[in-house]
Order: C-alpha cells, then structure tokens, then sequence
C-alpha cells in the first residue's frame, strides 16, 4: 500500500474519500482527466493480527488423574514456581513411599550395623582368630619337628590346618568387602529410584514455570487430565506485543526495525506506534501467512490477550514521488495520454490506490480513465 507521507494511518474511509476527491474536480462534477502529481509518498503492507503477552505459554498437566484443587482463577497474578493446582495420582504418590521405605532399608544394610555386614564382620573375626590360632600351633610344630617331639604326619596336619584357616580367613574378608561394595551400590540405586519417584509425585502439584498472569483458564476442579493437556494459558502483562499475519507475497518487504502503526479493534480512533523486533521463520498452513512480531513504543492500557488488530509496516517512504491513481493505470503497465493514446509507463510503488510512475509521462500530460481496460 503506498500512502501519502502524513503522520497517522488512514482507514479504509479515508483512502475511498481520497480517491474520490481525485475523481471529482473543484466544481463537484466527475471528470475522467488528471495529471500525474508529485507527492511526498509512503508504501505500507497491511497486516491483520492479535495482541499478544511476553513470555506467553501454556500450564500443562504433567501427569494424569482428576485435578483435586485449582489454585487461580482468570486474571490472576502468579510467581514462577507457585502451585496452581493439584492432581490427584495415587500410583506416583505410593511409588514415592514405597521408594523412601527401600531407601531407608538400603541405607541400614550400608551401614556398620546392618544385618548382612555385620554378620560378614564377625566371620571375618572369628576366621582370623582361627588363622592365628592355627599359626601359633604351625610354628609350635616347627620347633617339635626339628627336635623329632612330633611325627611328620602330625606337623603335616599343623602346616595344612593354618593355611586353610589362612584361606578361609582371607576369603571371609574379601567377601566382606564385596557385600560392603553391593549395600553401597543397592544404596544408590535406591536413592536415585527415590528422587525418580519424588520428581514423579511432585508432578502431581502443577507450578508456574514463569511468573505473569492468567488469560486463559481452560480446566476446572474435578476434570481429568493427562499428561501434557492445558490448564491454563500465561503470560506477562506488563511486556505487550502485536503478533502480525502477513500475507507471503508481501513477506519479503518485511525487515527488522521497520515502523508499523498499529490500531486495535477495541479503539479505532487511536494510533499506536511500533517497529517490527522479530519476523518468525515459518509458514503457517492454516492462516497461509508467515508472522511478525511488533512491539509498542507506548502500550496499550487495555491489558487484554488476543484482541483483534491491523496494522500498517512501513516498508518505504520517497519524496517528491511522481504518482496517478491506479484506476488511470491500464493493461501491460500503460496510461491513456489525451492526445497520444496508449502510452508504456514504468512503474515503481504501487498499492490498492496509487501507482508511482518512474517514467514514460511527466507532470504536464493529461491521462484520460475512458478507454481503459
């Protein structure tokens, strides 16, 4: 859209009554004849969208059972991390238990006093007093033999009973610290199945991740949830923001930083300005349109999520512009010149009113409507 350099938007009104006014000459009769004009000119692309809050997301469930208790109604102001509503899910909730018990058993078998380890420790200390026992008859033996006190056989029997003892006491001891490693082990797979568990119950209290306010609310006490249904929508009210839907074939005029005047649906007669911050980078099938993010210079003071709005991007602006209305603007880009017939022109900006006209006719040529196809 191209609109003459003022400093609000024109309505749709305004752009019929403008282009009536060329139509119509001074005396009030309808004339087909005009001469191209100079103009100080700006292009604009319109764009419908909503109004949007910052940081906006959806509260889902993150597990499934009836919604116990809602801790917010609509409008309400909520801090990141505050409850806002319970879910009643009983296996999470007997998991959790079942999962502090085991851990609590776990921890008693970890440690010095527990059933399984003590019993080990104390056949440890009763092989090694065997093994020492052994080991002062052996060498007891050794002395005899020598003095021909003992029979061979009999110091045989001393020499095989402290290495078995030895064994059984170095076995007994390695198994200890084997049953000592497998407690520890079992003690933090129970403490991570018991955070696991936890997190899992804690699921059942539904937090806000984002501090900000409630726009929408979208289940009530008593309804059943699954995991990842919406409860309500969020976002922050003080951080307003106009979410445009551009058409594709006008997509490419959009850039970063660009002014955008902005009206809303609920106040036709105000003007809010802004610049384009952001341009997402996907098409929407459903709308057929991509979208651009446009935030206000001075904010709206209706505080409402998704009203209606329209808006003008201002893509270009050109002083001194030479430009005719597009009615006088025919088939293979030619104007009808009084005088001369069918005349080529090139163009530059054209919209649903004006066509800038770069050259071909000049400001003394008269152009005629009739005759245009």
């Amino acid at each position: 859209m191209i609109l003459p350099h003022r400093n609000t938007v024109l309505n749709k009104h305004s752009w019929l009554s403008l282009t009536v006014i060329v139509l119509f000459s001074a005396c009030g009769k309808k004339t087909n004849e005009i001469k191209p004009e100079r103009k100080d000119i700006t292009e604009t692309v319109f764009a419908s969208g909503t109004l949007e809050p910052e940081n906006k997301y959806n509260l889902t469930a993150q597990s499934e059972g009836y919604i116990l208790e809602l801790k917010f109604d609509y409008g309400d102001t909520v801090k990141a991390g505050q409850t806002l509503a319970i879910v009643e899910n009983k296996p999470n909730s007997i998991s959790a238990a079942s999962a502090e018990a085991l851990l609590g058993l776990a921890g008693m078998n970890a440690s010095a006093e527990g059933p399984t380890l003590k019993q080990a420790q104390q056949n440890v200390e009763l092989l090694k007093d065997r093994s020492r026992q052994d080991s002062i008859q052996y060498l007891r033996y050794q002395k005899l033999i020598q003095s021909n006190s003992v029979s061979k056989l009999e110091f045989e029997n001393a020499k095989l009973a402290f290495e078995s003892s030895k064994t059984n006491y170095m076995n007994a001891l390695q198994n200890y610290k084997l049953m000592k490693q497998q407690t520890e082990q079992q003690l933090v797979i129970q403490r991570s199945q018991r955070d696991v568990n936890s997190v899992s119950n804690e699921n059942n209290m539904v937090k806000a991740v984002l501090g900000g306010r409630v726009y929408k609310k979208m289940k009530e006490t008593g309804d059943y949830v699954r995991r990842g249904d919406v409860i309500a929508v969020i976002g922050d009210p003080a951080d307003l923001y106009a979410k445009l839907s551009v058409d594709e074939s006008n997509i490419a005029k959009i850039k970063i930083g660009q002014e955008a005047i902005v009206q809303l649906n609920t106040d036709k007669e105000k003007n809010f300005s802004g610049k384009v911050t952001e341009i997402y980078p996907y098409f929407d099938d459903a709308t057929q349109s991509f979208y651009c993010k446009v935030k206000f210079k001075d904010e709206p003071e209706l505080k409402i999520s998704g009203i209606q709005l329209q808006a003008n991007i201002v893509v270009g602006r050109k002083t001194n512009a030479l430009v005719i209305p597009k009615i006088f603007l025919g088939y293979g880009n030619k104007v009808n010149v009084k005088g001369k017939g069918m005349v080529p022109v090139q163009t530059g900006f054209i919209s649903g009113e004006w066509v800038e006209i770069l050259s071909g006719v000049d400001q003394n040529e008269v152009l005629v409507a009739e005759q245009i196809k």
